[in-house]
C-alpha cells in the first residue's frame, strides 16, 4: 500500500503545475535568501567576468606546446593502463574552452566538433552553464536520488512532458536517470512488463541502443557483445536505403510481418531509432517509420523511440516530432544533450511499484545544466526550417558538396541531418576512414567515424556554441587533411 500511495503521489504531483507565482506570498526559504546574498552574487559575476576574460585567449587551434609534450604522453599511458583500454584520442581537456574551441593538457586548441558523441551540446565553457553549475554546486546536495529530490527535478521533468505534448503527443510521465542506456533500459522495462509475457524485441539492422547487458543485445554489433550470455531474443529488420526507396520500404515491412507471423504474440516492444547515429547518420522519411509502427500498433507491439542522439539535433526538439510521429509513439528516451537522461511514456504503461528506482537520478548540476539548456533551446530560435541548427547544417552541407565537387571521389553523401553531418571518405574503407579521423584530431579537428561499409565521419555541432566562422575554418582543415592523404 505504501509504495501503491508513493506511485501515485508521483504521478500526481507531474500533472501539477507550476505555481511560482504563489510563492511571492510566502516568506523567503533560506535558501532562497542565500543565493540572492549580495556577497554570493558578487562573488558569481567576478567568477564569469574572469571566465570571459580568459576565454578571450581561445580564438584558433593551437599546436600542442612542446615543453609540456613528453608529461602529457606520460599521463596519457597511465590513464590508458589504469583504465585497462587505450583512450580513442589522446584527449585531456585542461578544463576550459569557448564555444567550439577546447584547450587540452597539452596546450594545444581543437574545434570540439564531436563533444563526447553528443554530450557538449553547447560547447566548451558555456557561460550560462557555468552560472547554473555555480548555483547548483552551492546547494545542499551533490546528487538527487531516489528518496530525495529538490525541485528543480519537477521543474525539468515538467517543462520535458510539455514540451514533449507540444505537437499532440500523449505522454504523461517523465523518469529521470543519469545514462541515456538506463532510461533506455527504463523504457524496456515498462514495456515488457505492460507486455507481459511477450518477450522479444525487433529492432532495426546498423542500429546502435547501448553497451549494457541487456542493450548489447539489441546493438547490431556483435563485437559488442562477445562473450555475454544472450538474455534478450531479438528479431531485425532492414533500416530505409533512400538508393530504393519504395523498394526497401516494403522489404522493411515484409520483415516486419513476417517475424511477427513466426512468433505470434511473442514481441514486446520494437525499438525505433529515427536517424542511425552509429550506424552513420542515415535518415528515413516519415512514411516509412509510420508504416512500421502502424503494423506494430496492429500486432499490440509497443513503440519505443530512442533519441539519446537525435534529441535537439533535428529541427524539432524531438525527431519524432520533426517526422510527424507524435501520435505513434509510446514510450521514448533521450539524453546526451540534455545532461539529464529521461523516460517518458504514457500513463495507461505507468509500471507496477519496484520496477523503476534511482540512487542516483542525476547530479545536482546536470539538473541545473538541462533545465538552462531546455530553456535555451525552446526560445533561443534553433528549430524550425529557418532556425540555427537548419542554417548550420546548411553551411556544413555546401562546404562538404563544394568539397566533392572540387577533388571527386574524396568523400560522398549523404550528408546527415540537422546538428547530425557525415560524409563517406575514400569510399568507405574503413582503415583510411580511421586514419582521417585521427589525422584530423593532429589538424585540430574532432570528428569520429560510424557505421561499416561504408564507414564514415560524422560531426555532432555543438548548437550552442558554434558560429558560421568555425563552421569555415573546420570545413578548411577537412578539405586540406583529405587532400593531403590522397597525394
Amino acid at each position: 500500500m505504501e509504495h501503491e500511495q508513493q506511485r501515485n503521489l508521483t504521478a500526481d504531483v507531474l500533472t501539477l503545475p507550476i505555481i511560482e507565482g504563489s510563492l511571492l506570498k510566502m516568506s523567503s526559504l533560506i535558501a532562497q535568501s542565500f543565493l540572492n546574498d549580495p556577497l554570493v552574487i558578487s562573488a558569481k559575476q567576478s567568477l564569469l567576468a574572469a571566465l570571459k576574460q580568459h576565454q578571450q585567449s581561445i580564438d584558433g587551434i593551437r599546436p600542442p606546446d612542446q615543453e609540456r609534450a613528453q608529461s602529457y604522453e606520460e599521463t596519457i599511458a597511465a590513464f590508458n593502463q589504469v583504465r585497462g583500454g587505450n583512450l580513442y584520442f589522446p584527449y585531456l581537456g585542461s578544463g576550459i574552452g569557448r564555444g567550439s574551441l577546447v584547450e587540452l593538457e597539452d596546450g594545444s586548441v581543437k574545434y570540439d566538433f564531436i563533444n563526447g558523441i553528443g554530450v557538449h551540446h553547447f560547447g566548451h565553457s558555456h557561460p550560462q552553464l557555468i552560472e547554473a553549475a555555480i548555483e547548483a554546486a552551492l546547494g545542499d546536495t551533490i546528487m538527487q536520488g531516489n528518496l530525495q529530490q529538490n525541485k528543480a527535478s519537477y521543474t525539468f521533468s515538467r517543462r520535458l512532458v510539455d514540451a514533449a505534448n507540444a505537437n499532440g503527443a500523449r505522454f504523461d510521465h517523465c523518469f529521470l536517470t543519469s545514462t541515456g542506456v538506463m532510461a533506455g533500459e527504463n523504457a524496456l522495462k515498462i514495456a515488457m512488463q505492460k507486455k507481459h509475457p511477450a518477450n522479444r524485441v525487433i529492432a532495426f539492422e546498423r542500429c546502435f541502443a547501448g553497451r549494457t547487458m541487456t542493450f548489447s543485445q539489441i546493438t547490431d554489433k556483435p563485437g559488442f557483445r562477445a562473450g555475454l550470455p544472450v538474455n534478450l531474443t531479438v528479431d531485425y529488420v532492414p533500416f530505409y536505403d533512400e538508393q530504393r526507396p519504395e523498394e526497401s520500404t516494403r522489404a522493411s515491412i515484409k520483415a516486419l510481418k513476417s517475424h511477427l507471423q513466426r512468433y505470434p504474440g511473442q514481441h514486446a516492444a520494437m525499438v525505433f531509432e529515427l536517424i542511425q547515429g552509429e550506424g552513420g547518420f542515415y535518415t528515413a522519411p516519415p512514411e516509412f517509420h509510420r508504416a512500421l509502427m502502424e503494423t506494430c500498433q496492429e500486432n499490440n507491439v509497443a513503440v519505443l523511440v530512442d533519441e539519446v542522439q537525435t534529441f535537439s539535433r533535428t529541427t524539432e526538439l524531438f525527431a519524432f516530432q520533426y517526422l510527424g510521429l507524435d501520435d505513434m509513439v509510446d514510450l521514448v528516451w533521450l539524453g546526451k544533450a540534455s545532461q539529464v537522461c529521461a523516460t517518458l511514456f504514457r500513463k495507461d504503461y505507468a509500471p507496477k511499484p519496484g520496477l523503476l528506482s534511482q540512487t542516483f537520478t542525476a547530479s545536482s548540476t546536470a539538473i541545473a545544466a538541462g533545465s538552462v539548456i531546455l530553456d535555451e533551446l525552446l526560445t533561443g530560435g534553433y528549430f524550425g526550417t529557418d532556425g540555427k541548427i537548419a542554417a548550420f547544417h546548411e553551411h556544413f552541407k555546401n562546404h562538404l558538396e563544394a568539397i566533392d565537387e572540387r577533388n571527386p571521389g574524396l568523400i560522398a553523401g549523404p550528408w546527415g541531418l540537422g546538428a547530425m553531418v557525415a560524409f563517406t571518405p575514400f569510399q568507405g574503407d574503413a582503415a583510411k576512414a580511421g586514419a582521417l579521423t585521427k589525422a584530423l584530431y593532429n589538424n585540430g579537428v574532432m570528428g569520429f567515424v560510424a557505421g561499416g561499409q561504408p564507414t564514415r565521419l560524422r560531426f555532432l555541432l555543438p548548437v550552442g556554441g558554434v558560429e558560421l566562422k568555425d563552421i569555415d575554418e573546420v570545413a578548411k582543415i577537412i578539405e586540406q587533411t583529405l587532400v593531403s592523404m590522397a597525394d
